[in-house]
């Protein structure tokens, strides 16, 4: 998993809406293939018992996690999160910046490998952790597969199988097939629209948290930001994006420590394929959170109390 070295460039980090610990700082990174993406780091007061590599899902960006920083903080640990490529601060895919496409999915571990070079550049603190949400989780799974250096792993609704509603089953495999010959593949995923979630969508019936402060967090930060936004998928990014989930589910499971959160109410990724992948994780628990949605770690205060306590008991038991 090792790059060649970064130079470290500084890059914005708006810590007025990320809401992390104080002194977090921001750097450009170069991936192998050219691209620009955006790293960010926080550290905890004092000496830290070692690092959260935090691979954010779909949309997302370094400023929605300075409050889990925040809470690992607290707990000890450093955190370093990423824009993946197309989303956030780092390179935009196409010209309308507000779709979410990738070439191939695979593509994201050149991000990976980036952030774990600019990780070792700042010496930031040993043994290194994994925390996988969504789309990281699908990332993160390959990427330990692939031999990152980490001592343990935690997931939150992983991205090991996506949510098709029965009667667009026929539908997306027929766009999966035809889109390459069509040109298709740049186009909009029907049913999603160009605005971010979030931003179109009220809290009542929301799919991501039963937590109104922290819908309200997330709306303020791509109201104050907009840049930050992203929008539905693109036809490609959905047909990689279900090959990956065919091929993860053929690989073992590493042999890491683990432990995988799903919400009982989660409607975005599979549940059927994390308890599948967990049922073949040796040493790997499920933790199932009763009524929670898709983001467990923005959930409300009890549940976050509750997933955060108990990741960082298994980074703590492997720190040593």
């Amino acid at each position: 998993m090792d790059g060649a070295p970064v130079d470290l460039q500084p890059a914005p980090l708006f810590a007025e809406i990320a809401q992390g610990p104080a002194g977090g700082e921001a750097h450009w990174v170069h991936t192998s293939d050219g691209l620009r993406i955006r790293a960010g780091h926080w550290r905890p007061e004092g000496k830290a018992k070692g690092t959260v590599l935090l691979f954010p899902g779909r949309t997302e960006y370094i400023e929605k996690y300075g409050p889990a920083a925040a809470e690992f903080a607290a707990r000890g640990y450093a955190t370093l999160t990423v824009d993946w490529r197309g989303q956030g601060l780092a390179g935009r895919m196409l010209a309308e910046r507000r779709l979410g496409h990738v070439g191939h999915f695979t593509d994201f571990q050149k991000d990976v490998q980036a952030l774990a070079t600019l990780a070792k550049q700042l010496d930031l603190p040993r043994p290194w952790h994994l925390v996988g949400h969504s789309m990281g989780g699908a990332i993160g799974l390959r990427a330990l597969i692939e031999g990152l250096d980490v001592n343990s792993c935690c997931f939150t609704g992983p991205m090991w199988g996506i949510q098709i509603p029965p009667l667009m089953r026929p539908l997306v495999r027929a766009l999966g097939g035809i889109a390459p010959f069509l040109r298709l593949d740049e186009r909009l995923l029907p049913t999603t629209a160009l605005e971010q979630y979030v931003q179109i969508t009220p809290f009542e019936g929301n799919t991501l948290t039963t937590d109104p402060e922290m819908y309200k967090l997330m709306h303020a930060q791509l109201a104050a930001q907009p840049d930050l936004a992203l929008g539905g998928p693109t036809i490609q990014w959905l047909r990689v994006s279900l090959e990956e989930c065919a091929k993860l589910e053929q690989m073992p499971s590493p042999a890491l420590p683990c432990i995988t959160f799903l919400g009982t109410d989660e409607q975005i990724v599979s549940p059927a394929a994390i308890r599948s992948r967990m049922d073949r994780w040796p040493g790997g628990e499920l933790d199932l959170i009763k009524g929670g949605q898709h983001e467990v770690m923005m959930e409300t205060p009890e549940i976050r109390a509750h997933v955060f306590s108990r990741m960082c008991r298994l980074f703590d038991q492997y720190s040593s």
